[in-house]
């Protein structure tokens, strides 16, 4: 093969490398629609009264602990609000059922079920607060 030739694909495909990473950096914990697909209470866990955060994490997932720290923190300081992890190394079956492509992978669910936001990746704490303003305050009793 001629050096030139060579050199020219090596390039392009470093390019092409390049333009694929930083998409995948910028989509990476951005917050999607959750597209009224509903969870069921069976696989994650009791559902709270005003929201629930539903962390789908393996026991291999490096970015994982600190997502479930700061899920946990974002749930302990709104009332009505739970943080549940589900381990999908040991329930493979739900990261079909659900779509979970890659973990963390955490959904933000209402409490009749319906997924209201969903985060692949790594979420960004503000965008798990604003995500969760839009959820109706508990009425004092």
């Amino acid at each position: 093969m001629d050096p030139i030739v060579a050199l020219a694909v090596a390039g392009a495909l470093l390019v092409g490398t390049l333009v694929v990473g930083f998409v995948w950096q910028a989509r990476d914990g951005r917050r999607r629609s959750g597209h009224g697909r509903r969870v069921d209470a069976e696989d994650t866990g009791a559902l709270a009264p005003r929201a629930t955060l539903v962390q789908f994490s393996t026991e291999l997932c490096a970015r994982c602990p600190q997502v479930r720290r700061m899920l946990g923190q974002v749930a302990d300081a709104h009332d009505g609000v739970v943080h549940t992890e589900v381990d999908l190394t040991h329930r493979t079956d739900l990261a079909s059922k659900y779509h979970v492509l890659q973990t963390p992978t955490t959904f933000l669910v209402d409490a009749a079920g319906v997924v209201r936001a969903r985060f692949n990746g790594v979420p960004r704490r503000a965008d798990v607060e604003e995500a969760l303003g839009a959820f109706p305050r508990l009425q004092e009793a």
